[in-house]
């Protein structure tokens, strides 16, 4: 009896431990977002808003809005999200290895982006 409470304990200290860092590494991307909209002359705010971060982001790296359409079909969305880093990257005068960089280990790439002197270069226009 007294070790399942010990276990039940140990295991809800550890269930905490993993919340906050989860909401800690959330709390670092969206932060990032809105660094890297605010550069791109767009509200910050919408970095944080689900979907119309995505219909921003899309007008950012310059890439048709419908594509969001496609963000909702599984495996395309995957695919999606990675030309939609890399076209960030490129943005930002960065290289492919950031935009991969981006697409895989968001919680480490976007902030490196969002928190340098990393100058925002509006797409050509169409």
């Amino acid at each position: 009896m007294q070790n399942d409470e010990a276990a039940n304990a140990a295991a809800a200290g550890m269930g905490i431990g993993i919340m906050l860092v989860y909401f800690a590494i959330i709390g670092l991307i969206l932060a990032s977002f809105w660094k890297i909209f605010s550069k791109a002359d767009k509200p910050g705010w919408a970095g944080i808003i689900p979907i119309y971060n995505t219909i921003v982001l899309l007008e950012i790296v310059g890439k048709p809005v419908w594509w969001i359409v496609l963000m909702f079909i599984p495996l395309v969305s995957f695919v999606i999200w990675i030309l939609m880093m890399l076209a960030l990257a490129e943005r930002f005068g960065k290289g492919a290895g950031m935009g991969i960089g981006m697409s895989f280990l968001p919680f480490i790439f976007l902030p490196m982006l969002a928190f340098s002197d990393a100058q925002y270069s509006p797409p050509p226009p169409a």
